[in-house]
């Protein structure tokens, strides 16, 4: 994985952290334990899939670009799967706040996206591979 990357995670990471954070008080205060769970599974889900992503992706940048692009798409689409067959199975289920595991999820991926997005920008980053013959 590229150094500049690897900073681009961790500042996004670092960034997306207290918004989890709010989110599970936020669930517990509004929703009582049942919110507090919701939420919890929501940035634990979160969690899962983008560490996911990192570890596919970043094993991939080592072979080759083509290969880096396949496996992010393979894990995207894996992704979206897995996520459909969890809703599928906890629809009717009781033991959380769906309502509360789904904010979670959509501002947590909202906020990481955003902060890698921000970080992406202002780093410079080479984007043509200088002559390695020289």
């Amino acid at each position: 994985m590229p150094a500049n990357y690897a900073v681009i995670l961790r500042r996004s990471a670092m960034l997306t952290a207290p918004v989890a954070l709010l989110m599970i008080v936020l669930g517990a205060v509004l929703g009582g334990t049942k919110g507090l769970l919701g939420a919890a599974l929501g940035v634990g889900l979160v969690i899962a899939f983008f560490g996911i992503s990192v570890l596919v992706v970043g094993r991939a940048a080592k072979i080759s670009p083509q290969a880096m692009m396949a496996a992010a798409i393979a894990t995207y689409l894996a992704k979206i799967i897995i996520l459909l067959v969890l809703v599928g199975i906890f629809q009717d289920s009781t033991a959380f706040n769906a309502r509360f595991f789904g904010l979670t999820v959509i501002v947590c991926v909202l906020a990481y996206g955003t902060a890698q997005m921000v970080w992406s920008m202002r780093l410079k980053t080479l984007y043509v591979e200088p002559d390695r013959d020289r």
